[in-house]
């Protein structure tokens, strides 16, 4: 583009904040390109950065053949066409936003209720996180997140809002934990720098991690947020993911034992992953606070969910019978893929965190890396995408501050697409095994030569020398 067309675009145009130059999407564009096929294309990349959960699709098309009156393109539910056409309400069907509180009190345990009053529709969770930053926020402002965090947060938080985002740096040590410290920590370097910090932005379950919050931990956050008077947005489109024990404590459940400004409390959540259904752009906005809910009621007309999607999901998620069934189902299918998929990966002595939710693995393979860099990192990223030809997403994408780790997805692709993926991932791990061996061979006579040869010179283990032996040396490791 010539430097004067250029000047007659917006700078929300032009500039490259939308977060999208990162290797988490540039491996989507890699799949693009190369798509895997069992048949037509058997050695393009599989798709395993997408966390979609298509494993229980052929329930939701068995409810939709047994319920036709439930959408208005069919002879049975025609009827109802002109009316569902022509609503536009800001507030959403009625029968929407009831089942909608409805399906969200039921994923939580039934342990808390939601008033659909407070519902606030928007385009999918990447609209209800722009939505909440609009009504919190202003140019400038800045928000705590842990790490590692969903790599989108950068577009869907940041790239029209203007506002920042300030990683409160979480590591394996104690297994990632969000700790009172670490938040104290981010939010003085804030304040010293002058930043302005709004809020705190959590996801629950994580996203890349696969783990809930403990009921203390999630007390300890509302008790700093109260203490600060900043907000707490709680992402929680991941809760109908849990598959084992510890079971699933949102922030509604946990504001209700304790005390606390509830006007500061917001709540996201989708039917993206839960159900699988991103196409449906079903996003929401659940917040306590008044002056939230009616600035976002205005602001969601920019994406409202189209009244055709409300009609049709608000009769599946009446269905009580149908929603029991189905939440059991999906948490059986993606128990049952998570050990299928871990199992493989265990054989093969990758190790990864221990995770009992969410639609991926945070796999560990820090032993492959030369060197604990971000630039080894993407070195072997690059080799993962274009050699084993897998899209697995870098650690360092997710503002990760541990090198070596990958958050790979297993709910997107069948059973047979999953065992070539095993299968690619074993005969990549047998080769890297290979060249260590052969590596620690070619090694060995020069290792004998060392030793021997210091009784005649003492200057063999110089730092000037090419080859320099010390207790810390991968050298020594490998023998």
């Amino acid at each position: 583009m010539g430097s004067e067309s250029y000047q007659l675009l917006s700078k929300i145009a032009t500039n490259d904040q939308h977060g999208e130059n990162s290797p988490y999407f540039d491996g989507w564009k890699a799949y693009e390109r190369n798509p895997f096929h069992p048949t037509k294309n058997p050695h393009g990349v599989i798709q395993m950065g997408l966390a979609e959960n298509q494993l229980c699709f052929d329930l939701i098309e068995e409810w939709i053949k047994n319920n036709p009156k439930a959408s208005i393109c069919t002879l049975e539910g025609m009827h109802k066409f002109r009316d569902v056409a022509n609503f536009q309400d800001y507030h959403g069907l009625p029968e929407f936003t009831s089942a909608m509180a409805k399906f969200m009190s039921k994923v939580r345990g039934g342990r808390v209720s939601f008033d659909p009053k407070r519902i606030l529709m928007s385009g999918g969770a990447t609209g209800a996180n722009e939505l909440i930053m609009f009504c919190l926020a202003d140019e400038g402002d800045a928000f705590l997140v842990p790490t590692p965090y969903y790599p989108g947060f950068i577009r869907d938080l940041c790239w029209r809002t203007k506002v920042k985002l300030i990683p409160v740096h979480c590591d394996s040590s104690n297994n990632f934990k969000i700790t009172r410290e670490a938040l104290e920590i981010a939010y003085k370097k804030a304040k010293e720098n002058n930043i302005n910090v709004k809020g705190l932005i959590i996801t629950n379950p994580s996203n890349p991690l696969g783990t809930t919050l403990d009921k203390e931990t999630l007390k300890s956050i509302v008790t700093f947020i109260n203490e600060k008077t900043i907000h707490l947005v709680c992402d929680e489109i991941y809760a109908a993911t849990v598959f084992t024990s510890p079971t699933y404590v949102s922030v509604s459940e946990v504001i209700q034992e304790m005390k606390c400004n509830l006007d500061l409390i917001h709540i996201i959540y989708s039917l993206s992953k839960d159900l699988g259904f991103p196409g449906f752009r079903v996003g929401i906005v659940y917040s306590y606070n008044d002056q939230v809910v009616s600035c976002g009621r205005k602001m969601s007309s920019f994406g409202l969910v189209s009244s055709q999607t409300q009609h049709m999901l608000a009769s599946m998620l009446c269905d009580e019978e149908f929603v029991e069934s189905f939440l059991l189902e999906s948490s059986r299918r993606l128990s049952k893929r998570h050990e299928k998929f871990t199992k493989g990966l265990e054989e093969v002595k990758i190790s990864r965190f221990p995770s009992n939710a969410g639609l991926f693995c945070w796999m560990n393979l820090k032993s492959l890396l030369k060197e604990e860099t971000i630039e080894e990192e993407l070195k072997l990223w690059h080799v993962i995408i274009n050699e084993v030809k897998l899209n697995v997403s870098p650690g360092s994408s997710f503002n990760c501050c541990e090198v070596g780790w990958f958050r790979v997805c297993f709910a997107n692709i069948d059973d047979e697409t999953v065992e070539v993926a095993l299968k690619r991932i074993r005969v990549f791990i047998g080769k890297e095994t290979k060249k260590k061996v052969e590596q620690v061979k070619r090694w060995q006579p020069n290792l004998r030569l060392s030793f021997t040869s210091r009784r005649f010179d003492e200057n063999v283990l110089s730092p000037h020398n090419h080859i320099i032996i010390s207790p810390h040396s991968p050298l020594v490791r490998a023998t």
